[in-house]
């Protein structure tokens, strides 16, 4: 399996540092909102990659932050604490909005068959780990005090822009233009691991430090976070690309400093969903979420089909006809599946031959389109149906696009349609697939093609089903 390291810029082959137990770490959602469908892009590719790695045989633990303090509304540290501004908005306790936005999160993720992961933990749990990693930054001077905060000192590393190399002068004051320079820092690129009373005074949630009363900065809470559950070293961090700089970069600098030693050895970042005016957001107001897509009309799954259609590390545009076509090509898929019969011994050569397949394009920094290509080449191969279906059904243990249930699902409206419709009624012990076949029997006979009735009633009578026609429909049952 190749994935591709955003600070080698290049695929390279997955080698977990323990086969019994690949690490993977996820940032998570800063509770102060709903998700919009743009942040859940990052978590559906995540799902897809934590799927394969265990479809492919390794067992994984997955740890996801939920930030519900000290994530700033600008990346250069300043401004105001978005948990703080969400409060704010709705009259709330900062811990009553991350409460309630945490099990929105998770209600979306829910929808879109995104695993929870095996540990999820708030940031405010975690504040004696934060504060044993700045105690050391302090101690080996990688860390200073000013102005009543903690700052790391990035002049003390040999190589700081990991991911990108950046001009210094156009990072003056941070990332985004217009922020007010932060006077405190010895450098322009320094950034808070601990702020205390001198600064944000109406900060809600604050903690004792050796420091002064306050609360950890935005990037200290993921490095302490994943060091308390998987301990010094990580096989795997994920996030949205406008995580790598400054968050991951940050998080890179205080972990790596503070362990003296590398810390994780792939990152993977998937890049924005954008809309026709470019990257989504919500404080441009362009909110669509999960929610927003199922009173429309969409089932939440016809988006995660949006996602796995385009590669991850490529820019994505969301429009309603876009949407629209990722409806129209699930709906075909499952009609497809559908119509699928489930005869015969799944042929275990031409089962591994699909999964081989299905395989190759993942295994190629987990080209999802490729993989649901592998999907119709199940689909339509020269077997028979029991080895189509559990090709599929395999498959989608990583897709996660519920193709099998969805299929019988078609299959029992396709049969109520058609009774209602043609006033045929069938009785029998309530099995889908024995009705529809008694249906496209009495449709044949009605279409005086007998040798397509025939046909049927032998593949019923395979199966130790006797059909009786009575005025108006038919009786089946299991001899």
């Amino acid at each position: 399996m190749y994935l591709y390291n955003s600070v080698s810029h290049k695929k390279e082959e997955f080698i977990p540092r323990d086969p019994n137990l690949v690490k993977m770490y996820t940032c998570g959602p800063t509770v102060y909102h709903f998700a919009h469908i743009g942040n859940l892009r990052s978590y559906i590719m995540e799902d897809v990659l934590e799927k394969y790695l265990r479809w492919l045989g390794y067992p994984v633990k997955r740890v996801m932050n939920i930030t519900d303090v000290g994530h700033l509304s600008s990346d250069a540290d300043t401004g105001e604490d978005k948990m703080l501004k969400g409060a704010k908005r709705e009259n709330k306790s900062v811990m009553d909005i991350a409460a309630f936005y945490t099990d929105a999160f998770f209600a979306d993720c829910e929808k879109l068959n995104i695993k929870r992961p095996d540990v999820v933990e708030p940031a405010t749990n975690c504040i004696d780990e934060y504060i044993k990693i700045i105690t050391k930054l302090v101690d080996t001077d990688y860390a200073y005090l000013a102005g009543g905060n903690v700052y790391f000192d990035t002049s003390k590393l040999e190589k700081y822009y990991v991911f990108n190399e950046h001009n210094e002068e156009d990072l003056a004051v941070g990332v985004r233009e217009g922020v007010e320079e932060d006077t405190n820092k010895r450098n322009k690129n320094d950034f808070v691991l601990w702020f205390t009373k001198s600064k944000f005074e109406d900060q809600a949630l604050k903690w004792d430090s050796p420091w002064g009363v306050g609360y950890p900065g935005w990037h200290i809470e993921c490095s302490g976070i994943s060091m308390k559950h998987l301990g010094e070293d990580l096989d795997i961090h994920c996030g949205g690309i406008d995580n790598a700089f400054p968050h991951h970069t940050n998080e890179i600098a205080q972990s790596e400093s503070y362990l003296g030693h590398k810390w994780c050895n792939y990152w993977m970042h998937v890049l924005h969903l954008n809309t026709s005016s470019g990257k989504m957001s919500k404080s441009k107001g362009e909110f669509l979420t999960v929610s927003l897509l199922e009173e429309k009309g969409y089932d939440p799954l016809i988006y995660r089909l949006f996602c796995l259609q385009s590669h991850y590390r490529k820019g994505l545009v969301f429009s309603w006809e876009n949407l629209d076509n990722a409806k129209i090509a699930f709906e075909k898929m499952i009609a497809k599946i559908a119509a699928i019969k489930p005869e015969g011994e799944v042929d275990e050569a031409g089962l591994s031959e699909l999964r081989e397949r299905f395989k190759k394009a993942l295994d190629n920094d987990l080209n999802t389109s490729l993989a649901i290509t592998a999907v119709y080449d199940a689909i339509k191969a020269q077997t028979n149906g029991a080895t189509k279906l559990a090709a599929i059904a395999d498959f989608d243990r990583v897709l996660g696009l519920d193709l099998i249930a969805k299929a019988e699902s078609k299959r029992e409206q396709d049969a109520k349609a058609a009774k209602s419709e043609g006033g045929y009624e069938i009785r029998g012990e309530g099995d889908a697939e024995i009705d529809a076949l008694v249906l496209q029997r009495a449709e044949a006979k009605k279409a005086k093609n007998f040798a397509e009735a025939d046909r049927i009633r032998d593949e019923l009578k395979a199966k130790g089903i006797e059909v009786t026609d009575v005025p108006g429909g038919a009786v089946w049952k299991r001899v």
